[in-house]
């Protein structure tokens, strides 16, 4: 609630003070104020529009992009808030000053509308930043309807100062009320700033530092005042993420020494652009220094591993990248392999929530070993016991000759040059003819698995814990090998850009002075006095 109070205690505030000014000059002037109230409530209705339908779309979309919307909203809420910060706090002590002479020079001008379209457009201004910086707020809030009751009350509050003002019976230091109001303010967006870091991570946008860094459970208990003021006001939640707490310090820390720091004091011409080519200077060593240290850490598995059989055999499979081929040497058991080369497909997949890339083999081949002919005793006890489904002993007494073939599937999975995984699937099967049978049937033993292998599965699992540890680690230290380098960059640009325009000659866009006078307007210049302006009350 305090923080939506602020923020339409201050806007609002704003406002009232330029209609009221803008009311006085046209009362003067003999002016009908009728028009400027409508335009003054056509911009309001605009404004709540606005957020109303801002709040609809976000209400409308999955949930996702509801978090995404979120963050949008809150980073535009911030982008507006600073503007107004920085403005206001460079022009609180003139701006009635300012705002009496350009309503003069409307009025010289002939025109009453221009007095009026002024006060749309400024009521539509403040509005539309209220608009979205409440709604943002009411986002981040706990509560809305205490968020909707705090606006209420600001605004409230605003118009009753500005009536006050303009009546005489309120005396108020405009420029100490936008300082001290626009500290509580930047600390406010600050929140908005984390929170909306949070709600990309949350939308899929944002998936590095996401590190707790601290528990504040202990400092603001729910459901504690000291919660509502922490999370409902602040925007600060009880597990700040690594990321959240580098954009709270990264806004905060800048935006608040530009407010606070004296007028007076703040370098002006050469020293300004000295002081900000440093700064940018210092920016893109930080970055290439962070680009450069920061090592991402990687897991290669083994391009060779041990094997696993029935029996307890035992055996080994060598990889070989070059050839995009595989041995695979075996002993302990007759029947398996040596020297197999690699072949058959080769395709992306994943295994075991790792992308990697599969090699598959088929390989059908006689089986070495087995007898030609077999009994019908033999046939059962091949099958487990039981004669195969559609024979009769009567009609089917074997003997039977038997051609066996043995088809065999072997698949590595290979992950940045070594083994991720790999096995391999036999399946015997006899073909049976004579014996009484009036047509060839095939049977599968079921013990006819000797050609079976595979890695072991503590390997393979070591395997994917190690990958999936350095691609985790390799994702957060990512954050301070490559966001950080390249924020701290575009700061660095973003201030070499503003060094540049000061540099630009202004003489070119001032108007000549025969060209005023040729429309019979004497050139007016107001500079404003700082130290008059201490005085200045409303």
């Amino acid at each position: 609630m305090l923080a939506t109070l602020v923020i339409g205690l201050r806007e609002g505030l704003e406002a009232s003070l330029i209609v009221g000014i803008i009311a006085a000059f046209l009362g003067r002037a003999g002016k009908p104020l009728r028009p400027m109230w409508i335009g003054v409530g056509v911009a309001v209705a605009l404004s709540i529009a606005v957020g109303v339908l801002l709040q609809l779309l976000s209400a409308s979309l999955p949930q996702a992009q509801q978090e995404g919307m979120e963050s949008i909203i809150g980073l535009i809420a911030v982008a507006a808030v600073t503007g107004m910060i920085g403005w206001m706090n460079t022009h609180a002590r003139t701006m009635r000053a300012e705002l009496e002479q350009q309503a003069e020079s409307a009025l010289r001008d002939g025109t009453a509308w221009a007095l009026v379209g002024m006060a749309f457009l400024a009521v539509l201004k403040e509005g539309f930043e209220t608009s979205v910086f409440l709604l943002a707020a009411f986002q981040s809030s706990t509560s809305v309807a205490t968020a909707s009751a705090g606006a209420v009350l600001g605004v409230a509050l605003a118009v009753a100062i500005g009536i006050g003002i303009f009546r005489g019976g309120v005396r108020l230091n405009l420029a100490r009320f936008f300082r001290i109001t626009g500290i509580f303010l930047v600390l406010v967006a600050a929140g908005l700033v984390l929170s909306s870091l949070r709600t990309a991570h949350e939308a899929g946008w944002i998936l590095v530092g996401q590190q707790t860094t601290l528990n504040l459970a202990w400092l603001a208990p729910t459901g504690s005042v000291q919660a509502a003021l922490l999370t409902g006001v602040l925007g600060i939640p009880a597990d700040p993420r690594l990321i959240e707490v580098l954009g709270w310090f990264a806004y905060l820390v800048p935006t608040m020494l530009f407010l606070l720091w004296p007028l007076k004091r703040r370098p002006r011409g050469r020293v300004l652009r000295t002081m900000r080519l440093a700064i940018a200077g210092i920016l893109v060593v930080v970055a290439g220094v962070l680009a450069l240290a920061v090592t991402l850490p990687s897991y290669s598995p083994a391009p060779t591993t041990a094997l696993t059989g029935p029996g307890g055999t035992s055996g080994t499979l060598t990889l070989h990248p070059r050839e995009s081929s595989y041995s695979v040497t075996t002993s302990g058991a007759s029947g398996w392999s040596t020297g197999e080369s690699g072949g058959g497909s080769e395709r992306m997949t994943t295994h075991s929530g790792i992308p990697s890339t599969v090699q598959t083999a088929r390989l059908t081949q006689a089986t070495p070993g087995q007898p030609a002919a077999i009994t019908l005793d033999q046939l059962v006890a091949l099958n487990g016991g039981r004669l195969p489904i559609g024979m009769n002993a009567s009609q089917d007494p074997g003997p039977f000759s038997a051609n066996w073939t043995t088809t065999s599937v072997t698949s590595v999975w290979i992950y940045d040059g070594g083994i991720l995984d790999a096995k391999r699937t036999s399946v015997t099967i006899a073909t049976l003819t004579g014996g009484g049978l009036d047509s060839s049937r095939t049977v599968s033993p079921d013990s006819a698995q000797r050609d079976a292998w595979r890695v072991p599965v503590a390997r393979s699992a070591a395997t994917v814990a190690g990958i999936t540890r350095a691609a985790t680690a390799s994702s957060e230290l990512l954050l301070w090998k490559l966001w950080i380098p390249t924020a701290l960059v575009l700061a660095a640009l973003v201030l070499g850009a503003v060094v540049l325009r000061s540099l630009r000659p202004r003489s070119a866009t001032k108007q000549p002075r025969s060209a005023t006078k040729q429309h019979g307007v004497s050139p007016e210049i107001v500079v404003p006095n700082p130290e008059k302006g201490k005085e200045n009350y409303a």
